[in-house]
C-alpha cells in the first residue's frame, strides 16, 4: 500500500491528475487524501467559469467536482450543460463526444435539478457507430484511418452515456448491431498462460500511452458502462475472470497513470452488471508435511470484498512434470471466522513435491451464477516440503573392485574422515534418499567436491538410479584434471531441492592422494583468485626508523659564534654613540607624538614575531601576522614621516 501512496505524492499538475490521484484514494478506502481540496477546488471553479476552457477542461473539471463536492451554484452548471450540448454539436472526433458526453453525465450525478437530456440520441448514436470498424475497434475521427482497441472502449463508454442521457428511447437495432460489434472485439482478445486475457494496441492513444494496460483498461471501463444502460450482454466468464487476473497480477505499476487504469478497472470489475469476477487464492502455497500445514482457500471479488456463499472443491492434483493427474472431487472444510476454505488434510499420495492443484467454486445460490463469474477450474502452483531420509552413506577407498577401507557417514551431521589414496584407486561414495513416506527422491544438486590445498576445486554431479545415489573416481583417468597435484583434498557433499527442508552443505573430511609427478608438457594449474579479504583486509604495521641525529659540535664552539654574531649588533649602538643620535627631532604634538611612538612599537613588533618565529610560531602564522603588521606601519610611519617632513620644510623657509 504504501508503494502505491508514494506514486501520487505532493501536488497535482493537472486536474486530470487530480481525478486519477483522488480516485485511486477512493477505490482504495484511504480517508487522508492529499491537503489540496482548496487549491484543486479554486482550479475547478475557475475552469468551470472560464469562458476559454473546452469540453475536455470542463469534462476534467466536473470529475474532481464528483469526488471534492466543490461549491458550484445550479446557474453555473445550467451553463456549462449549454456549452457542452453546444459542442456536441460541433463535435468532429470520438474524444469530442467522449469529453462532452461525459460531462453531461456528471453534471447529471451532481445535480438533479438541471435537464442534461439530448432530443437527438440515434443522430449522435449513428454518428459515433461511424467511427467503428469491421474488426471490432474504433477510429478516432473519419480523417484519421487507424483503427484503436483503446477508442473502441471509449467508444462504448460514450455510447452508455447517449444512452442515459437520451430523451426518449433509442434505436434497438442499433443496440443489437453495437452488440455484435463487443462480439468482434473479443475475437481480438489475447491470453497469457496463467489464464489471464488483455487486450493489445499498438496505436498510441490520445493522451500518449499505448500497450496492454491502457487498452485493456479502456475495454473495461466501456464494457462495464455499457452493460449498465443494456440488458443480455453475454461476456464469456473466462474472459471476465481472465481480465481480472490480468489487472491482479501486474503488481504495483511504475507510475500514477498506470496505477490509475489498474485500480479503477478492478472499481469496475467490483461492481458492474455483466458478471462480478470472483477470485480464489492461497494464502500459502508452500506447504510442509514436518509441521502438517493444511490447505487454506480464500475466495474474494477483486478488491477483497466477501464472496457469496459458496463451496471450493479440489477436484484434481497433478505431479509436476507428470500429466496423470488423480481425481478426487473432494469438498474444503469452510470456516467462516477467517473465512477460509481448509482441507485438513492432503490428498492420499500426495509427498514432498511440485504440484498443481485444480479447484472448481460451486455457487450456493442458482440466482448467483448470472451476477459472478468462476471461470470453472483454477489451477494453483503448490509446493510441499518435507525432511528427506538420507540413509546408508559411506565412503570407500577402492583398488580395483576391492575395498581397501569403508567408512559410514552422518548426513546431514558432522564427519572428519582422514583418508589416503595413490594414482591407482579409487574413491567410491554412495547414500540412498528417501521421502517421509518412503519414496525415491531425486534433489536438483548433488554434487561432490574436491579441493586441493592450493585452492584448486573440481566438482562432480553425484549420479542416481532410483533411490540410490553413487559416484565412483578413478585416480588413474583423473590425474591430469587434477594436475598431478599430489597432497590433502578436502571433501564435501552438497544434497539439495527447493522442497528438501534438510538440504545440507556437508564437509566430509580429507584424503591425502599421492600422484605421480608432472610431465614436462603436463597442464598448469590455473591461477587461484586473490581472497578478497586478504587482498583489502589489515596490512602489516609498518615500524618507520628516524635518522639518527647528527653530532652537535661542542659547546664553546656555540658560544664563540654567538659572540661573533653580537658584534655586529655592538658596533651598530657604537656607531650611533659616535654619531650623536638624540631624540631632539622626535614630536612634541600630541598627534604626532602619538603615531611615532606607534611607529615605534611597530618595529618593536617585529623584531618579537621574528623572535617568536625562531622559537614556535611557523611560516605561514608569521607572515600573515607580519602582513598585518606591515599594514600599520605603512599608515603610521607616513603620518610620522610626513610630520617630520612638513617641519623640516618650515626650518628652512624661517
Amino acid at each position: 500500500m504504501s508503494r502505491k501512496l508514494e506514486l501520487f505524492s505532493g501536488s497535482f499538475s493537472s486536474l486530470e491528475e487530480a481525478y486519477e490521484g483522488l480516485r485511486t484514494f477512493e477505490v482504495l478506502g484511504i480517508e487522508k487524501k492529499p491537503d489540496v481540496k482548496d487549491h484543486t477546488c479554486k482550479s475547478v471553479v475557475d475552469t468551470l467559469s472560464s469562458v476559454s476552457s473546452n469540453s475536455r477542461d470542463l469534462y476534467h473539471a466536473l470529475r474532481v467536482n464528483g469526488i471534492l463536492k466543490c461549491r458550484i451554484s445550479k446557474e453555473d452548471l445550467t451553463g456549462i450543460v449549454l456549452r457542452l450540448k453546444g459542442a456536441i454539436k460541433d463535435a468532429t472526433s470520438l474524444l469530442d463526444y467522449y469529453h462532452s458526453i461525459g460531462g453531461l453525465l456528471l453534471v447529471k450525478d451532481q445535480s438533479s435539478e438541471v435537464d442534461v437530456h439530448l432530443e437527438n440520441a440515434d443522430g449522435i448514436l449513428r454518428s459515433i457507430k461511424a467511427l467503428s470498424q469491421s474488426d471490432g475497434r474504433w477510429r478516432y475521427s473519419s480523417n484519421n484511418p487507424e483503427s484503436s482497441t483503446y477508442a473502441a472502449g471509449l467508444a462504448f463508454e460514450t455510447i452508455s452515456g447517449v444512452i442515459s442521457l437520451a430523451a426518449s428511447a433509442v434505436d434497438e437495432n442499433l443496440i443489437g448491431t453495437l452488440k455484435k460489434d463487443i462480439v468482434k472485439l473479443f475475437d481480438s482478445i489475447e491470453k497469457y498462460d496463467d489464464g489471464s486475457y488483455y487486450f493489445d494496441d499498438k496505436h498510441i492513444d490520445a493522451s500518449g500511452h499505448q500497450g496492454p494496460l491502457s487498452a485493456t483498461s479502456a475495454v473495461v471501463r466501456g464494457l462495464t458502462a455499457f452493460a449498465s444502460t443494456s440488458e443480455s450482454l453475454n461476456i464469456p466468464e473466462d474472459k471476465v475472470l481472465g481480465l481480472a487476473r490480468f489487472f491482479l497480477g501486474i503488481g504495483v505499476p511504475g507510475n500514477s497513470k498506470d496505477l490509475f487504469y489498474q485500480i479503477d478497472t478492478l472499481s469496475h470489475l467490483e461492481n458492474n452488471r455483466m458478471s462480478v469476477p470472483l477470485i480464489l487464492s492461497l494464502p500459502a502455497t508452500v506447504l510442509s508435511l514436518t509441521t502438517k500445514d493444511k490447505l487454506k482457500v480464500k475466495v474474494s471479488t477483486v478488491l477483497g470484498s466477501t464472496a457469496p456463499p459458496l463451496s471450493v472443491k479440489l477436484m484434481q492434483v497433478f505431479s509436476s512434470g507428470s500429466k496423470d493427474a488423480s481425481v478426487l472431487k473432494q469438498e474444503l472444510h469452510f470456516d467462516p471466522k477467517e473465512a477460509v476454505h481448509t482441507l485438513d488434510a492432503l490428498p492420499e499420495g500426495v509427498d514432498i513435491g511440485e504440484y498443481v492443484f485444480a479447484f472448481e467454486i460451486v455457487l450456493s445460490d442458482p440466482e448467483h451464477k448470472r451476477k459472478f463469474a468462476t471461470g470453472g477450474r483454477t489451477k494453483v502452483p503448490v509446493h510441499v516440503t518435507g525432511v528427506v531420509k538420507v540413509e546408508n552413506a559411506k565412503v570407500a577407498v577402492l583398488e580395483g573392485d576391492i575395498v581397501e577401507s569403508e567408512k559410514k557417514l552422518d548426513l546431514p551431521g558432522k564427519n572428519d574422515l582422514a583418508l589416503s589414496a595413490n594414482h591407482l584407486q579409487k574413491l567410491h561414495v554412495s547414500f540412498l534418499l528417501k521421502t517421509p513416506f518412503g519414496k525415491p527422491f531425486k534433489p536438483h544438486q548433488a554434487l561432490l567436491k574436491l579441493r586441493h590445498e592450493s585452492g584448486v576445486e573440481h566438482i562432480f554431479v553425484v549420479g542416481n538410479s532410483g533411490t540410490h545415489f553413487e559416484i565412483t573416481l578413478d585416480f588413474l583417468s583423473l590425474v591430469e584434471k587434477f594436475y598431478y597435484l599430489s597432497g590433502q583434498y578436502d571433501i564435501e557433499l552438497t544434497v539439495g531441492d527447493a522442497v528438501m527442508e534438510n538440504s545440507f552443505l556437508q564437509p566430509l573430511g580429507s584424503i591425502e592422494l599421492d600422484l605421480p609427478k608432472a610431465p614436462e608438457k603436463a597442464t598448469q594449474p590455473p591461477p587461484q583468485a586473490v581472497n578478497p579479504y586478504l587482498r583489502y583486509g589489515p596490512k602489516p604495521e609498518i615500524a618507520h626508523i628516524f635518522r639518527a641525529p647528527e653530532k652537535r659540535p661542542p659547546q664553546e664552539v656555540s658560544f664563540a659564534f654567538l659572540g661573533l654574531v653580537l658584534v655586529p649588533f655592538l658596533a651598530f649602538l657604537v656607531g650611533l654613540l659616535r654619531l650623536g643620535v638624540n631624540l631632539k627631532n622626535f614630536p612634541t604634538s600630541t598627534i604626532p607624538a602619538t603615531f611615532a611612538i606607534l611607529f615605534h612599537g611597530g618595529i618593536a613588533a617585529v623584531l618579537i614575531l621574528y623572535v617568536f618565529f625562531w622559537l614556535k610560531l611557523d611560516l605561514f602564522t608569521t607572515l600573515k601576522t607580519l602582513g598585518v603588521i606591515g599594514i600599520f606601519l605603512m599608515f603610521v610611519g607616513h603620518r610620522t614621516l610626513s610630520h617630520l617632513a612638513s617641519a623640516s620644510a618650515k626650518l628652512k623657509s624661517a
